[in-house]
């Protein structure tokens, strides 16, 4: 039933967790996997709250991996009302998937062929380039292990003929049938229409997506090219604009679109890449901001900053706050406007605003920046050195 790819992984004998939702194509994924392959098999929950019988669903996932005598764990995962609802969801939930993968786990979700053509026809539509068009991989990296989609070349009435069979029982999310959701259009309203048409239309758009992925291995080997021979991204996930900017407005463009997959950040639309180019001609002194839901692009110094304000920045690289915070009235505290400051090793006392320039610290981070203080006297700043 799978193809032979997924069987060759499936054979490692990994760990598997299966991400099941408690619908047709997830149950009978888990029972496949639980009946031809010997791997150790957990299964996971998301619960997204968006429905009355959420709970309901988590109880019914609960209980039937009781009944194989699988792990189950359950996730609750809670979202704001946003416009791209169902983006938030689907980033949130692999998110969450993957926080849950242990060393060299395989995660297997119940994508199949006809999902595949729904996704082609849904990024067709957006004026999505190869990238969106490759829809989805067989199998791509994620967290400590590896994400599978085993059903992906595996038609909806293959499933539906297994379920049957072995006389399988799932829940049916009603929201599936609101056609107002445009995937839901498309699987309702569009696809039966040119399926009778194109009788293999399933399988002809799953053709067109894998054409799709090799086209998008060579851009990208093109990307990394580019990037490794120019130096142009740092450690810190930075580019360099000046040397970026000696390139062909294509293969600027080719690279950031590769840069941004690479550090998982939403693809943007074609006028917010416009923007982001832009920020490849504004003066040096300038502090151009390009931004689409919580992803940031930020110009400083001759170089492009990439922000995720969803992430929590963690900055653990000051040496002082373990040294210091077990000293009597040790304080933390952050600049004020106009502050100036006076370091051991100088006559004269500077503006802090000039210290954080020549540490190269960005503007957007520097209200961050921690400073200790022993009885009110600054001893140390973070990602500066020691004061006092």
């Amino acid at each position: 039933m799978v193809n032979i790819k997924s069987k060759k992984l499936l054979n490692e004998n990994r760990s598997i967790v299966v991400a099941l939702s408690g619908g047709i194509d997830s149950v009978v994924l888990l029972h496949y996997l639980h009946n031809n392959f010997e791997n150790n098999i957990r299964a996971a929950h998301c619960n997204h709250h968006l429905s009355v019988h959420c709970n309901e669903w988590d109880k019914f996932c609960s209980e039937l991996c009781k009944s194989m005598d699988i792990e189950y764990i359950s996730i609750d995962i809670f979202l704001d009302n946003a416009s791209n609802l169902e983006e938030i969801a689907r980033k949130k939930r692999y998110k969450s998937l993957s926080s849950v993968l242990q060393q060299n786990e395989i995660l297997c979700t119940a994508h199949h062929m006809d999902d595949q053509a729904e996704t082609i026809l849904l990024q067709l539509l957006r004026g999505s380039g190869v990238a969106g068009l490759s829809s989805m991989p067989i199998e791509k990296k994620l967290g400590k292990g590896l994400l599978l989609r085993p059903f992906i070349d595996v038609p909806k009435s293959q499933i539906i003929n297994y379920a049957a069979k072995h006389k399988l029982q799932w829940i049916e999310d009603d929201s599936n049938l609101d056609k107002s959701i445009r995937r839901n259009f498309l699987r309702l309203e569009v696809i039966p229409k040119l399926s009778k048409i194109y009788s293999e239309l399933s399988t002809s758009l799953s053709r067109s997506a894998r054409h799709q992925s090799q086209a998008l291995k060579l851009i990208e080997d093109l990307a990394l090219i580019d990037i490794n021979k120019r130096q142009l991204i740092d450690n810190d996930k930075r580019l360099d604009i000046g040397k970026i900017s000696e390139l062909e407005d294509y293969r600027i463009i080719n690279i950031i679109r590769y840069h941004l997959r690479s550090i998982d950040f939403m693809a943007p639309s074609e006028k917010i890449m416009e923007q982001i180019m832009g920020l490849l001609l504004a003066k040096e002194d300038a502090k151009p901001l390009v931004c689409w839901g919580s992803f940031e692009v930020r110009r400083y110094k001759n170089q492009l900053y990439f922000i995720d304000s969803s992430k929590e920045q963690v900055n653990n690289s000051c040496p002082f706050y373990e040294k210091l915070k077990d000293l009597p009235n040790f304080s933390i505290r952050y600049r004020h406007e106009g502050q100036r400051i006076k370091f051991h090793n100088k006559s004269h006392s500077q503006s802090l605003k000039k210290v954080f320039q020549e540490a190269n610290i960005p503007p957007w981070e520097r209200s961050k920046i921690r400073m200790y203080y022993i009885n009110n006297e600054l001893k140390a700043i973070e990602r500066i050195g020691e004061v006092s």
